[in-house]
């Protein structure tokens, strides 16, 4: 099995209504600010430790996990809402990083969520990478009545338990589904990551599973239908330099629909202070197909 390099702390702080897990590696220091990083959607902060593990210098890194996933709770809701995660980082900032300005790394729904942050709070972030944070396809208002009612179809559905995370027998099983998903992940870091991303639960009969730890409230769409000029808006607002990173597999094309990387492209130049880069041989989950070349890509950024 994968051994960590640097081995990560667990802490749990209030944030809201909501008690926050955060995973760090290093000490605080006062010489160099808090490196930040947000996982993405069904993932967990443990998500970054191959990162951290290529990281060729020591630095304070502190890892949330995003509510309703790893060992975060989620506060008993049946949906969950963009802003809530804005506020909760504003939240855990005042805890990590108090006044000082942070540097900020996203991975796809984290990405999504660093950009429109460095918007709100453009004092609070230093440097920024978004990694494939691609944000979401535009929408038009004629679509809302439509997206009101799927929202409310899912919300039964997930009441009725139609919605619930897939359970496997033992941490293998849960290997094998993140190499399914990612076919470049290897098996010593599959089989590592699957005892982060699944725990044991004990069935009403006695025998256990592994449940995948993201509430199955998270699949539930968002009522609201996305805003490209909201979005503009908020990258027009930031202030930090930003590199943005894709992977060589056009992830995008799979899920987004017409949605296209050059309309990503077009949307980036809101950005007042922004580079691109593309890395070889990774898919979207990049962090966990070239942890070397991201982890280096970061740190000459944040030089």
């Amino acid at each position: 099995m994968y051994a960590p390099r640097r081995p990560s702390r667990s802490d749990h702080v209030p944030v809201r209504t909501v008690r926050y897990h955060l995973r760090s590696w290093g000490t605080p220091s006062a010489a160099r600010p808090p490196l930040v990083l947000l996982h993405g959607w069904m993932d967990v902060s443990a998500s970054w430790q191959f990162v951290v593990d290529a990281m060729a210098e020591e630095r304070f890194v502190v890892a949330p996990d995003w509510r309703g996933f790893g060992e975060t709770d989620g506060g008993a809701v049946d949906n969950y809402w963009l802003p809530d995660y804005l506020a909760d980082l504003d939240w855990l900032l005042d805890h990590v990083a108090l006044d000082t300005p942070v540097d900020l790394v996203g991975h796809s729904m984290g990405g999504n969520i660093a950009m429109q942050y460095a918007g709100v709070r453009p004092q609070r972030v230093r440097r920024l990478v978004n990694l494939e944070g691609f944000g979401m396809p535009a929408r038009q208002p004629g679509e809302a009545p439509a997206r009101y009612g799927q929202w409310i179809d899912q919300l039964k559905k997930l009441h009725r338990g139609e919605m619930a995370m897939q359970g496997y027998p033992g941490p293998d099983g849960v290997a094998r589904r993140l190499m399914k998903t990612n076919p470049r992940l290897p098996q010593d870091k599959a089989d590592w990551l699957a005892r982060h991303w699944a725990a044991e639960h004990t069935q009403a009969d006695g025998s256990t599973r592994w449940a995948i730890l993201g509430d199955a409230a998270h699949k539930v769409v968002n009522a609201n239908i996305y805003r490209v000029d909201e979005a503009l808006a908020l990258y027009a607002a930031i202030t930090a330099p930003v590199l943005s990173v894709e992977a060589s597999d056009d992830s995008l094309a799979r899920w987004a629909g017409d949605y296209t990387l050059a309309q990503f492209h077009e949307r980036l130049k809101a950005v007042r202070d922004v580079r691109s880069v593309r890395l070889p041989d990774c898919g979207h989950m990049l962090h966990h197909d070239q942890p070397e070349r991201v982890a280096a890509q970061i740190e000459d950024f944040l030089r």
